[in-house]
């Protein structure tokens, strides 16, 4: 897998999630299997390049590369000076946000927005790459299917892309009118992918190896991009490289690595933010990783009444102790739990 002169460690993406795929939970979906990461989305607006929520965002300090950073914008201008910006702060590769479905992002027609003008679109692009091209910082982008479902505009829009110079091309397979609503379609990434000569991700509903395997066969695509199945399960991706290159589905992690993951996640969480931001931040972390587990839900409420990183470190720490004098391994989402003592390491065989 290649994006301009960058050769990728494999085919499996870390998708951009606002408020999620900061530098440490990239990092530590690098260190499970994710061949390549892209930043939360950052503002194109200059009166905001210096606000604290910005510099976190762009802070890819020790994170191995390419470092790749999205942008989101309206104005041409606008998106080519964010892009020279953030290479100046050591982005190798320029994402353009044309995927995002919010509403404070398409309210004011960037992100998935964008889509509705072609013309508009096209112009972000052409500035964006000429911008980057002097750097010789290649420009990928992620959009949608389209706007909506009488308008699935992806196809043609990513030969005018390729031909203005976008090296890699991201497909969530949704509209921007369903947002993460019903069922991701890949017809339309297959076609994005039978109209353009670049690379191609494929991105919606990854849920498990399985369904990897079947989105690239069903897409062509190049790579697959997950977002919402990797919080709380950052192993997913060498789950997935593992059946892909064999067939067979790997061991679910054991409570103590999953203990060590999330106790070197929280740390590296509350280095990035303040004591005050990082507690409440690192919630949602935490109850992911803990949702589908024995009084996961019960640990989630409680763990929300705390107030410093000491208390939700020893909490976490407490909780996953206990769970391990009761099993081995995390289990599978959606398959039953296998208590401490049952043979629960079987390789099952792919169908």
């Amino acid at each position: 897998m290649q994006i301009g002169h960058f050769a990728l460690a494999n085919s499996l993406f870390v998708a951009p999630m606002a408020g999620v795929t900061d530098r440490p939970f990239r990092q530590l979906c690098k260190r499970l299997g994710a061949g390549y990461a892209v930043s939360e989305m950052v503002t194109s607006r200059r009166d905001l390049w210096d606000t604290l929520k910005t510099s976190r965002r762009a802070n890819h300090e020790g994170e191995p590369g390419p470092i790749a950073v999205q942008i989101a914008g309206t104005e041409p201008q606008m998106m080519a000076e964010a892009a020279v910006y953030n290479i100046a702060r050591g982005a190798q590769i320029i994402d353009i946000n044309m995927g995002c479905p919010a509403k404070k992002v398409c309210n004011k027609w960037a992100g998935s927005a964008l889509m509705q003008d072609e013309a508009l679109a096209l112009s972000i692009v052409e500035a964006v790459v000429a911008a980057c091209s002097p750097h010789n910082v290649p420009v990928t982008l992620k959009m949608r299917t389209g706007w909506c479902q009488a308008h699935k505009n992806a196809a043609s829009l990513a030969r005018a892309f390729e031909n203005a110079g976008v090296q890699m091309l991201a497909v969530h397979g949704r509209t921007r009118e369903q947002g993460y609503k019903g069922e991701a379609e890949y017809d339309t990434i297959a076609a994005v992918k039978a109209a353009v000569h670049i690379p191609v991700v494929a991105n919606g509903d990854i849920t498990s190896p399985e369904k990897a395997r079947a989105v690239l066969q069903a897409t062509g695509a190049d790579a697959i991009m997950i977002g919402r199945a990797a919080q709380g399960r950052p192993w997913i991706f060498r789950e997935i490289a593992h059946f892909l290159a064999t067939g067979t589905h790997l061991a679910p992690p054991l409570v103590s690595e999953v203990k060590r993951l999330l106790v070197e996640h929280l740390y590296d969480h509350y280095s990035l933010y303040d004591e005050f931001i990082g507690v409440r931040s690192a919630r949602k972390h935490i109850g992911w990783y803990l949702r589908d587990l024995p009084g996961g839900e019960g640990f989630r409420v409680h763990m929300n009444t705390l107030q410093s990183s000491a208390d939700q470190v020893a909490a976490v720490e407490q909780y996953l102790d206990t769970l391990n004098e009761k099993m081995d391994r995390i289990p599978v989402p959606g398959q039953a739990t296998v208590e401490r003592g049952h043979n629960n390491m079987t390789m099952e065989c792919a169908t």
